[in-house]
């Protein structure tokens, strides 16, 4: 795609370049944001304002026109998100530095209005990550980001392999000094490593420790060459001089040793999950054709026999509350009637759900989309975009068989905040190499009230937001954990680190039944999602066309003591004729957050009474918020007697009916149905 560079003039900004280029993109403009004139430096939350004397040159040296504004806000909203949740909120902040980079962006596509994206040269902030993004939102352009989330050991060394010759313009971190202005990176290295070591400094200088000028670097035409510079001391103090160079003079320099653009591709796996990748490659080598057999495309009805009630209905239990099963029957009074249509009206009815307890469509946490056919998806994610701002809900979306007449259903999870700063998203919209873009209007993750709900993550190539070709189940499943793993990093960085992250519910989606033992075999292998209940559940498709689709539930564990950890317990009871009853619950004992899973395959009926006798089971079903039923539709006749067994008509919780092909446990193929019941 076409794109503008964002221009700092820094490494960062001009190496992420070389990596926009590598992935086939065109630059054809370059546009900055600097102080107003006679003012040579500003403490800007969001732009690098130091070096701006000289981004003239950057943007000749580059051959690209340059596009300029002046900073003219601040910042006035300095929290974790930025705009509103609700559509209506979700424009930016009056007044803050933001809209001037809003203001710039409009005008550079005013003049090229081919434009589809934009290079930024972020690393680690997410402050500033947050902020672009959702200008370019706006503008309906593209994040360039390949340097997010990088190593930044890694990425100074690539840097300076790749031809980068850049500067010290800044020094304003514990060890730096004026003497160390005008230095290069390569003689900046072992101060940086060394400060790295002693003070834990960001040797990328994501912490504010200093700043670059690039001078040269393989994408320039011409080298920069610094004629005059003058030092100028900003605050001395005995923690760490704030001081930059000032650039008086400057001359562009022809290159005659031009070098090709060439920057490091980083792996698109980590070891150990290209071992988990080979290990799946190693089970389907040596697997037998499997003798599973998939179901019919079409289900006659989405409830198991039994249950009256199949519409949607709703829970509270304390802050929390769950929505389930919210279809729209208006496709069989209309046959006109449109999937935009019907999910406006599924909206409708959750928004209606959701008022009962003063709640609004922002506070869910969660929202799982269940459609007819994966051909509806781009359509379903249009009218949904409408319904969210900033920060949209985690959401999982697969195609599973639905009923006649009904191609879209709903079930979310919500909580009431006290106030913004108690939830936290992580919405990374850029594409990089760290983990796929959303594909959707929704978040990564949320965490709220120590819950943390992770999107769907598929195996998707994240610097391109394709499947691997040619179809790969071994590395879609690898990607799919690693995209889970990295993820949940981030959060842990975005939020101060100090939590682990305990497993509460994994939920693997397939394509195919045939696909379940070899993904099973990296689930075993992936130790840190072996103490949650865990489901193998095959539908009719996954977005995109991908083979498998992970869902996961934590919990950050910070109720827990430090020497607490969550408790998995599983059991199994096995009927004559192949009945049997199977458990698993991961419990804490400071907290109410809790998961029971209980899957059963025929006639169990006799052993359910003994699950209020089992201390974990009885913890979750007295507390059960909602409960997310997966079934094989063919098989569930002792479905109302066991539910009716398990809670009182009164207390029974909501249950969204999920139709599934194949259901598996870690141990166990085929059960008849599954149940995750939610415990709040």
């Amino acid at each position: 795609m076409k794109y503008v560079a964002l221009l700092s003039g820094g490494k960062d900004s001009c190496y992420n370049l070389l990596h926009c280029q590598r992935n086939g993109h065109d630059l054809v403009a370059a546009a900055s944001l600097g102080p107003e004139q006679g003012k040579e430096e500003i403490d800007s939350y969001l732009f690098q304002t130091v070096g701006q004397d000289a981004i003239e040159f950057v943007a000749h040296a580059l051959d690209v026109p340059l596009y300029r504004k002046n900073i003219l806000g601040a910042a006035v909203e300095q929290g974790s998100e930025y705009g509103g949740r609700h559509p209506e909120e979700s424009s930016g902040v009056p007044g803050d530095e933001t809209e001037d980079l809003h203001a710039l962006l409009s005008a550079v596509k005013a003049e090229h209005p081919d434009i589809q994206g934009v290079a930024i040269g972020a690393i680690l902030s997410n402050y500033q990550r947050v902020r672009m993004e959702h200008v370019c939102r706006r503008l309906g352009l593209t994040p360039l980001c390949y340097l997010w989330q990088r190593d930044q050991i890694e990425l100074l060394s690539e840097m300076i392999e790749a031809g980068m010759e850049a500067v010290l313009i800044k020094v304003a971190g514990v060890g730096l000094k004026p003497e160390h202005l005008g230095k290069t990176l390569v003689e900046m290295r072992p101060t940086l490593l060394s400060l790295h070591e002693l003070y834990g400094s960001h040797i990328c200088g994501e912490g504010g420790e200093y700043e670059t000028l690039t001078l040269d670097c393989p994408l320039f035409k011409q080298r920069i060459q610094l004629v005059e510079t003058e030092t100028v001391i900003h605050s001395d103090n005995d923690f760490a001089v704030v001081a930059y160079l000032r650039i008086k003079d400057a001359v562009l320099k022809p290159k005659y040793n031009q070098v090709p653009p060439n920057p490091v591709i980083p792996p698109l796996l980590t070891p150990d999950f290209e071992a988990l990748r080979d290990a799946v490659a190693a089970s389907l080598s040596t697997s037998s054709a499997s003798t599973t057999t998939l179901l019919a495309n079409t289900v006659e009805s989405v409830a198991p026999p039994g249950i009256d009630d199949n519409g949607s209905s709703s829970r509270q239990i304390g802050r929390w509350v769950a929505i389930t099963n919210i279809t729209s029957s208006s496709s069989v009074e209309n046959p006109e009637f449109s999937v935009e249509d019907e999910v406006r009206v599924c909206f409708q009815e959750l928004q209606a759900q959701l008022s009962q307890y003063s709640l609004k469509l922002a506070n869910c946490s969660i929202i799982n989309i269940f459609l007819s056919s994966m051909d509806y998806f781009v359509a379903v994610n249009g009218v949904y975009a409408t319904y969210f701002g900033t920060s949209p809900p985690a959401r999982a979306c697969v195609a599973i068989d639905l009923p006649p007449h009904t191609r879209v259903m709903l079930d979310c999870v919500a909580f009431a905040e006290d106030k913004p700063a108690d939830r936290q998203a992580l919405h990374v919209q850029g594409l990089s190499y760290w983990a796929p873009a959303n594909i959707g209007p929704y978040s990564q993750a949320i965490i709220v009230d120590e819950r943390v709900f992770i999107s769907g993550q598929i195996g998707l190539l994240p610097s391109s937001l394709t499947l691997p070709a040619p179809v790969s189940l071994s590395t879609e499943t690898a990607l799919s954990f690693q995209h889970v793993e990295r993820i949940v990093s981030t959060l842990k960085n975005n939020s101060g680190g100090g939590w682990e992250g305990h497993g509460q519910a994994n939920l693997y989606w397939l394509a195919h039944a045939s696909d379940v033992p070899h993904v099973k075999k990296a689930s075993a292998l992936f130790s840190k999602v072996a103490s949650a209940p865990t489901l193998f559940l095959v539908v009719s498709a996954l977005p995109k066309g991908a083979l498998v689709e992970k869902q996961v539930l934590l919990h950050t564990g910070q109720y827990l003591l430090p020497d607490e950890e969550d408790e998995l317990t599983m059991r199994d009871h096995e009927g004559e004729d192949g009945a049997g009853l199977h458990w698993e619950a991961s419990v804490f004992s400071e907290t109410t957050a809790s998961v029971a899973m209980i899957c059963v395959r025929g006639d169990a009926h006799s052993a359910v009474p003994g699950l209020h006798n089992v201390t974990e089971v009885n913890q979750v079903l007295s507390r059960a918020l909602s409960i997310r039923l997966f079934y094989q539709p063919s098989r569930t006749s002792s479905f109302a007697d066991i539910f009716s067994t398990l809670f009182a008509p009164h207390e029974r919780p909501p249950v969204t009916y999920i139709p599934c092909r194949h259901i598996s446990t870690r141990d166990h193929d085929d059960w008849d149905y599954a149940m995750v019941i939610i415990g709040a």
